[in-house]
C-alpha cells in the first residue's frame, strides 16, 4: 500500500485521540471531582440546601472526605456536613450528572446546579444542565446504573 499525504494527514490527526482515548480508559478517575485537592471548586456545598446556592467556601473553614477537601462558609456549615457527608456531598461524586447519565464523566461549574428529592446534582454548564432538566428522572436512572462504573 502506498502513502498518500491524505493517509499521513488521517494517522496524524487520529494518533491523538487514539493515545487520549488509551490513556482514558487505562485511568482510574477520582472518586470525587476535584481541582487542586479542593472539591466542588471550593464551593460550601452545605449552602446549596440553605437556598443560597453556590456560595465560595472559606479556605480556612476545611475539611476532609472521601480524599478531597471541602471548603465552607461557616464553622456551622462545615459541621452539618462532617455530621452527615452523605446528605450534603453532591451525587456522582460532583462530576457532571448529566454526563454520568450519558456513560462518561466531565467537570462542573458552581453556577450549573439543581436540588432534587433532598440531592444535590452539578452539571458542566448552565447550557447543560438545561439539557439534564429536559428528563431529570430519567438522567437519574440512567446515571445511576452508570455510576460508579464511569469511573475506570
Amino acid at each position: 500500500m502506498t502513502l498518500t499525504r491524505r493517509h499521513l494527514l488521517g494517522l496524524a490527526l487520529t494518533a491523538p485521540v487514539a493515545g487520549i482515548i488509551a490513556t482514558r480508559s487505562m485511568a482510574q478517575t477520582a472518586q470525587i471531582y476535584t481541582e487542586g485537592g479542593i472539591a466542588i471548586d471550593g464551593s460550601d456545598t452545605v449552602a446549596y440546601f440553605d437556598g443560597n446556592g453556590p456560595v465560595a467556601g472559606d479556605p480556612s473553614i476545611t475539611t476532609d472526605y472521601m480524599g478531597a477537601t471541602w471548603q465552607f462558609a461557616s464553622e456551622e456549615n462545615r459541621a452539618k456536613f462532617e455530621a452527615d457527608p452523605m446528605a450534603y456531598a453532591p451525587q456522582y461524586g460532583g462530576y457532571c450528572a448529566y454526563a454520568v447519565s450519558q456513560g462518561y464523566t466531565a467537570s462542573t461549574v458552581p453556577e450549573a446546579w439543581s436540588i432534587v428529592d433532598g440531592k444535590l446534582y452539578l452539571n458542566f454548564s448552565t447550557g447543560v444542565r438545561r439539557r439534564w432538566e429536559r428528563d431529570i428522572p430519567g438522567h437519574i436512572a440512567a446515571a445511576n446504573a452508570n455510576w460508579p462504573a464511569v469511573l475506570g
